[in-house]
């Protein structure tokens, strides 16, 4: 016989079903940032090939600048 009893087990399939929602809020969160950092990288990778272009060395520093700090922010 089962020693856990209706509430019991109710309780654990609502700690589970949390447990699924925090875990897939989490992934969705991850992936947005994700998402962002790759824009972000694009853009200024854009703007510092644009910068090349121009011979602008000024504008090259401050924007490698960013992107350094953007990479260390986000550990890549």
């Amino acid at each position: 016989m089962n020693d856990k009893s209706y509430t019991e087990f109710t309780k654990l399939s609502g700690l589970k079903k949390n447990t699924e929602t925090y875990v897939k809020d989490l992934y969705i969160e991850i992936l947005l940032s994700e998402i962002q950092l790759n824009n972000e990288k694009a853009s200024l990778m854009s703007l510092i090939d644009k910068a090349i272009d121009e011979r602008d060395k000024e504008k090259f520093n401050e924007l490698s600048i960013k992107f350094n700090l953007l990479c260390k922010r986000f550990g890549t």
